[in-house]
């Protein structure tokens, strides 16, 4: 295992800016989940890495290694990294145990002990290792390019959404099998994903890149709860946003006078407010205008009854959703982020 820094990584494809002056630094032994959008310059970020793609500018330092730097490319077979593409790109005509073998020594291919090995730390037995791999589920796909990335004890593992095309039951579970192999092998670990809640819950440590820039690098609860701007705030979660004052460290907008997470300078801003902060009480300052089921959970589309008419949206426990057409009232349950207006 090995610390990645990355400085100044800078990438074009002719007139096209696909990373500008990235700065990443992940802890030797943790995972960092890279979130953004299509074409926000995830998979290039990790292909610069790897030494798939040469930089037109930066460094990049692997452990003590210089990997990538004015004069300096070593070439991917030498970096000691793991990679598994959102394919997996297991070898068709290779059983399980031939495609986790590959990048191993003759000698150890024979012993056939570390294959063994890895297989159980992706959660498939032996019995996988003589089965061709079109018998393999989605979820046992990537479990096996997992294990074959493990196999040769890398020092950085790169995974490039390795989950999306799987079902939402079957990538909870491969999730945690492949967190589980990673722990016990104490790899650091590179994310990258456009799934916020695989982002959120997976990295010990989250960055978001847009249009190719790294535009916060934080722990999970610190990009949700402050993120640096709106459009960030916005991506990240679901967001209710109103217009406000800020005034002797409070907030005056339509849902109260509010207290505020940070401090701000006074005069107009954004409230930004996350809907599981918003109550439903007892009361007629809204109107229930529609809710989305999701099985525990259900967001409640709310009209304001102010002069604005301001639609918000709460997300509350299934069981105390209100009716259609229903009167409440709203409590902001905690203090509030705002960005200037």
């Amino acid at each position: 295992m090995a610390e990645l820094r990355c400085a100044g990584l800078v990438k074009s494809y002719g007139s096209r800016a696909v990373l500008q002056s990235v700065d990443l630094e992940v802890p030797e032994g943790t995972l960092t989940a890279i979130l953004g959008a299509s074409g926000s310059g995830k998979t290039t970020l990790l292909r610069a890495i790897a030494g798939f793609v040469e930089l037109d500018e930066g460094r990049i330092e692997i452990g003590e290694t210089v990997v990538a730097d004015s004069g300096v490319r070593l070439p991917p077979e030498r970096r000691g990294v793991g990679y598994v593409t959102q394919e997996g790109a297991l070898y068709p005509h290779l059983k399980v145990a031939d495609n986790v073998a590959f990048g191993l020594s003759r000698a150890e291919r024979k012993a056939g002990r570390r294959t063994a090995e890895v297989l159980e730390l992706v959660g498939l037995d032996s019995g996988f290792g003589n089965r061709p791999v079109h018998e393999l589920s989605g979820g046992e796909q990537r479990r096996v390019a997992l294990a074959r990335a493990l196999a040769p004890r890398p020092r950085l593992m790169l995974l490039d959404e390795p989950f999306s095309a799987l079902d939402a039951s079957l990538r909870t579970d491969t999730r945690r099998a492949v967190l589980d192999a990673l722990a016990a092998e104490n790899v650091t670990t590179v994310l990258v994903t456009h799934d916020q809640a695989e982002a959120l819950s997976m990295g010990q440590h989250v960055g978001v890149l847009r249009d190719g820039r790294l535009i916060q690098h934080d722990e999970p609860s610190a990009l949700y709860t402050a993120p640096a701007d709106l459009a960030l705030a916005r991506f990240v979660g679901d967001a209710v946003v109103i217009p406000g004052v800020v005034s002797a460290g409070r907030v005056s907008c339509s849902l109260g006078d509010l207290p505020l997470a940070h401090s701000a300078a006074d005069g107009p801003v954004h409230v930004l407010i996350r809907p599981e902060q918003i109550a439903l009480v007892e009361g007629s300052t809204a109107t229930v205008t529609g809710s989305t089921y999701f099985g525990a959970e259900t967001l409640v589309q709310l009209l304001l009854s102010d002069a604005d008419e301001q639609a918000v949206t709460a997300r509350i426990f299934s069981h105390e959703a209100p009716k259609l057409g229903d009167p409440v009232a709203l409590d902001v349950t905690a203090p509030v982020v705002v960005f200037p207006a």
